[in-house]
């Protein structure tokens, strides 16, 4: 999942935090890649390229963004993280279907 800040690039800058998370493996996602400006629109790019669900919010990405890349998310936002992630898992598994 990546988490894109924010619809009007003219306002402010535009920053992307990539979310990573194996259920079998991760007791928690963690943080792939983050960054603002040019490096944002690359992750924003890349999970295009791969079908990767972007779901826009700049409180989460301002939280997240504090994060350390390889690093677990913060139980504040474990919740809504989850649902996103929850929400992913039944959307490609109903396209698989």
């Amino acid at each position: 999942m990546v988490a894109n800040s924010d619809k009007d690039a003219e306002k402010q800058k535009k920053k992307a935090v990539a979310l990573k998370y194996d259920r079998e493996k991760d007791a928690a996602p963690q943080v792939a890649a983050k960054g603002a400006g040019f490096l944002a629109e690359k992750i924003i790019e890349v999970a295009q390229e791969h079908g990767i669900h972007i779901h826009e919010d700049a409180d989460l990405v301002e939280v997240l963004e504090k994060v350390e890349v390889e690093q677990e998310i913060p139980l504040e936002v474990y919740s809504v993280v989850a649902e996103i992630f929850s929400y992913i898992y039944k959307v490609n598994k109903s396209k698989k279907a």
